[in-house]
């Protein structure tokens, strides 16, 4: 695994380097085994599965089912299934856990305050998540600067405090018109929910459509504030 260091200076290497480049030098000096993709399927993670895929079709990319998506999300991982002839990994929240939270709590806690939404993602995300990333050094995410204040600080490489490994971020740079662009230009598929004014995509009772001038990130979790607009996945230290 990369140090602390070796993370700085990598960064310097990959400053100016494209998502392209960023991907194959993960695949090239991490390795296949040892590197994961982590994909919400949103715009930003099919444009890495593209990328990923057209490197190495051996490349290992999963997604977590919450057991609260829409069901647009599901018809996506079905096309993009076919579509790249791939297999997802898909991953589950702890059973007992999900018991014990809704029996406590109820199906609807997230509504209730910060503390119940960060608990409830944390067993149906965060959990099953850290499980999987046990297994390798470093892990892709989709995360680019101008999605949220949340997010304004993220490098191309960086070290998970987190989780305890490698980060890759091979799009933190892109705009929102650069990730739609790479997806017409080359027909990849995307949730067809984009078509109904969502902008950001996670579980359906967290998640609505924007409303005209509100930033990419409003419609999730509406009803917080912006600073605290994270499911745990991403936080910083």
């Amino acid at each position: 695994m990369l140090t602390k260091q070796q993370i700085k200076e990598t960064q310097k290497l990959l400053r100016d380097k494209t998502a392209q480049e960023i991907i194959k030098w993960a695949l090239e000096n991490i390795g296949v085994e040892k590197l994961a993709f982590a994909s919400s399927l949103s715009i930003e993670d099919q444009v890495i599965t593209d990328m990923l895929i057209k490197e190495n079709k051996k490349a290992q990319i999963f997604t977590l089912d919450t057991g609260r998506l829409p069901q647009e999300t599901y018809d996506l991982i079905q096309k993009t299934r076919e579509f790249y002839k791939i297999n997802y990994e898909i991953l589950f929240p702890d059973e007992k856990d999900v018991e014990e939270m809704v029996k406590e709590l109820g199906p609807n806690l997230f509504y209730d305050s910060i503390e119940n939404r960060k608990k409830c993602c944390e067993v149906r995300k965060v959990r099953p998540l850290r499980r999987r990333l046990e297994k390798v050094e470093a892990w892709i995410c989709g995360l680019r600067k101008e999605q949220s204040v949340t997010r304004h600080a993220i490098e191309k490489i960086e070290w998970d405090d987190t989780f305890g490994l490698v980060k890759i971020n091979p799009i933190s740079d892109w705009s929102q018109k650069d990730v739609w662009d790479y997806i017409k230009k080359h027909k990849v598929p995307y949730n067809k929910l984009y078509d109904k004014g969502y902008t950001s995509i996670g579980c359906a009772p967290c998640t609505r459509p924007i409303k005209e001038g509100e930033d990419v990130r409003a419609g999730r979790w509406w009803w917080e504030d912006p600073e605290h607009k994270e499911c745990g996945l991403h936080n910083k230290k």
